[in-house]
């Protein structure tokens, strides 16, 4: 059985998708735990091109209201809405697609060993990340990422 959190957590996933979608915009993440400052909601989106404040401002308008409705949250809460950041982790097959193109440096499990690969994201398939790098186009398994994240260069 789910606990509130996670409830919560689906359910503001469920009402708000349709809504991001209508405006072109994709859900990353939802997160509801408390913090410092009590209860916070974080909607984590994402627009091809780049999120913008005017994005977020609107969303956290339609996300309140919505949640107003149904009154979902039985808690006082804060709600937060962002993009991702770059140095946001690489976690799901979603977020390595969104990246394709991009420069990626990822830890490997392999062999009870930890490997570091760095390599543009070519695509995911079949829950295998295909990467570039020095030596050509290599697959790593998803779950055996421990860790991705984006390399910035400046």
């Amino acid at each position: 059985m789910p606990s509130l959190k996670e409830h919560i957590v689906a359910e503001v996933e469920r009402l708000i998708e349709p809504v991001l979608q209508e405006i072109f915009l994709e859900l990353v993440e939802v997160q509801f735990r408390q913090e410092a400052v009590g209860w916070v909601l974080r909607v984590i989106i994402h627009k091809q091109g780049g999120t913008s404040v005017d994005d977020c401002a609107r969303v956290s308008r339609e996300v309140s209201h919505l949640l107003d409705v149904e009154d979902l949250i039985p808690q006082k809460y804060m709600l937060e809405v962002s993009s991702p950041g770059l140095d946001r982790p690489l976690k799901t097959e979603k977020d390595f697609l969104r990246n394709k193109g991009e420069k990626v440096k990822l830890t490997v499990e392999a062999d009870g060993k930890h490997l570091t690969q760095v390599g543009i994201i070519q695509d995911v398939q079949d829950g295998m990340l295909l990467l570039e790098g020095d030596a050509g186009i290599m697959s790593y398994p998803l779950n055996g990422i421990s860790k991705a994240r984006l390399e910035i260069e400046f």
